[in-house]
């Protein structure tokens, strides 16, 4: 009888996301659009290993950009080109976030709209006993940074005016931007209600740049509640929809929740809602006031040999 081999087990860093956006796509949208052929074919390991590849290929690329090594970081960017790039990277984002591993995270922040305004319609009934129900009359105006497919919840919910974008269009619906170098709105009525950062800072290589896009959502979101004063939703926005996966939060070195709290009331954001799960960290944060020039280093917040090094900096 032939010996069977066992596969060797590749060892490698830890992996901090399974996938990047904030939108989800379901199994026939996989199978349908001509641009997804090859997902529905991508394993859940396979997909974990080209996500985790492209992490690090990218954070040394940003490690060699910042010491200016041009030769180093010619040679990791030939390396990124041969793992498939940002389109194979997608297509394992996408793979991820299908209905069968895991869905679509902005359930959740419908989820949590509903359960504000139904909290505000119960206080507003006040001791009558009675419930009334509100609807919205002003839809809120959210920006998807990281968006693959507009056919997630919050684009089919009436809730949302959506605007998307991503550093790599795979829609018409959605518009090719870096986030970090979107033009700064002029005008309130270009400013926004939400900004949905769902798996999208785990994806930034370095602290600095975290911070600096945390830091920069301020300045896209609309200063003052909901033009109706007796909105059930006036309370709670403008907003951050906030989705990192569990490990960065539960297991890193220099970032836990109560320092993510801190950077995050420094920039003037409190949080009304979170859920952890065994995989993902959920976190809505309402604006509050003005930003502040507040300094956090990467400093080791929980020691251990195992923790990984997920780290925030506000510079």
């Amino acid at each position: 009888m032939a010996r069977v081999k066992k596969q060797q087990k590749r060892t490698g860093s830890i992996l901090l996301s399974r996938h990047r956006t904030a939108s989800g796509i379901d199994s026939a949208s996989v199978v349908t659009h001509p641009r997804f052929a090859t997902t529905s074919a991508l394993s859940s390991k396979a997909g974990r290993t080209v996500i985790r590849k492209h992490h690090t290929l990218q954070k040394r690329l940003s490690q060699a950009q910042a010491k200016n090594d041009v030769e180093a970081a010619r040679t990791v960017q030939a390396e990124i080109e041969e793992n498939g790039g940002l389109e194979k990277y997608q297509r394992a984002s996408i793979c991820g976030q299908s209905s069968q591993r895991g869905g679509d995270s902005s359930k959740i922040l419908i989820e949590w709209i509903g359960e504000i305004q139904r909290s505000a319609s119960r206080a507003k009934s006040g001791s009558s006993g009675t419930t009334t129900d509100h609807t919205i009359e002003q839809r809120l105006k959210l920006l998807e940074v990281g968006a693959l497919s507009p056919d997630n919840a919050c684009s089919k919910s009436p809730m949302f005016d959506v605007r998307r974008i991503d550093l790599s269009s795979r829609h018409p619906s959605i518009e090719t931007q870096d986030f970090m170098e979107r033009p700064l709105p002029k005008q309130g009525d270009e400013k926004f209600d939400i900004i949905s950062l769902s798996l999208v800072l785990n994806y930034v290589p370095l602290p600095t740049g975290r911070g600096a896009m945390l830091r920069r959502t301020t300045k896209f979101l609309r200063h003052r509640p909901l033009d109706q004063a007796d909105s059930p939703l006036a309370g709670s926005f403008p907003s951050v929809f906030l989705v990192l996966p569990a490990p960065c939060i539960t297991n890193s070195r220099y970032l836990n929740e109560d320092r993510l709290a801190e950077i995050m009331n420094c920039l003037g954001y409190a949080l009304i809602r979170s859920k952890l799960s065994a995989k993902l960290s959920y976190q809505l944060w309402r604006l509050n006031g003005d930003t502040k020039r507040g300094v956090f280093k990467k400093e080791e917040v929980n020691p251990g040999k195992s923790r990984n090094n997920f780290a925030i900096v506000l510079e």
